[in-house]
């Protein structure tokens, strides 16, 4: 990665896009359900969304919603461990592995990015990558050959915050660098498996869809807003909105870009979805 003193020249043939994914329910994916099929096409959408891509991404950022620090955090170490960071699952989900090197310079790289939007940061040398990154990264980038770097969100979950976040990150991905939101874009514990939420997360994701693929300056604004959304508070409960804000994240790193909606599932009663950028 280059100095900012050094301008990267930009070509659109490598500009990456952003995402935003919804990471599933623990290791969903690598475990048994019933029905058989509940996590099957998201599963399949991940397994398929690189193909998607310019070219294979230079590295990765992933922000996911399992990670929030007061100041913002980046993983710094070479060879990040893994986090198994969920409780319950079967014993061999506790065995999985991903192996993706980790990418100090560009480590050092964003944080300097991050200071000069004045996005105060902080390079955590020790933090490995929790669920929210190596689960789906499973099935995206299943080599586990590209570096990756985690990113946290600013634990005070105000949304502007993680927009702007994005917005000081949107240079890298001129550099090859795909830049990720994971999330889940319904997350109410007590909602997953009730079909009294199915209506309710349909409200939502309707709304949340036309917002995405509104105008960048009626996104933005419909965004900051989220939460006088329609069945807003009831898909992401007061102060658990960790979920949705990988997307800010998303979106501030495409910011006047066009968003779309690429995939959508009824799984346990709930109707989640994911978005494309740029």
């Amino acid at each position: 990665m280059q100095d900012s003193t050094h301008p990267v020249k930009t070509d659109s043939s490598i500009r990456m896009p952003t995402w935003f994914i919804p990471h599933g329910g623990g290791p969903c994916f690598f475990m048994d359900w019933n029905p058989a099929d509940a996590w099957l096409k998201m599963a399949n959408f991940l397994k398929g969304l690189s193909s998607s891509l310019p070219q294979t991404p230079k590295a990765i950022v992933v922000v996911s919603a399992h990670w929030l620090e007061s100041t913002v955090s980046v993983t710094g170490a070479s060879s990040p461990e893994l986090i198994y960071d969920y409780y319950g699952f079967p014993a061999h989900t506790y065995e999985l592995k991903y192996p993706a090197p980790g990418n100090p310079a560009l480590a050092s790289d964003i944080v300097h990015a991050l200071e000069r939007a004045n996005i105060p940061a902080k390079i955590d040398p020790t933090r490995g990558f929790d669920h929210g990154m190596f689960i789906p990264m499973m099935l995206m980038f299943p080599k586990a050959n590209i570096p990756v770097i985690q990113l946290s969100l600013n634990s005070n979950l105000d949304p502007l915050t993680q927009i702007e976040l994005g917005q000081a990150l949107e240079g890298l991905r001129n550099q090859g660098v795909l830049i990720i939101g994971s999330g889940m874009s319904f997350h109410n514990m007590r909602g997953y498996g009730d079909p009294r939420y199915a209506p309710i997360s349909d409200e939502f994701d309707l709304w949340l869809t036309q917002a995405v693929q509104a105008s960048p300056i009626k996104r933005h604004e419909a965004l900051l807003n989220w939460d006088k959304a329609p069945s807003a508070r009831h898909c992401h409960p007061p102060r658990q909105e960790e979920h949705l804000l990988p997307l800010m994240v998303a979106v501030g790193a495409a910011h006047g870009e066009p968003g779309i909606k690429v995939f959508s599932d009824r799984v346990m009663e709930t109707t989640l979805s994911a978005f494309v950028f740029g």
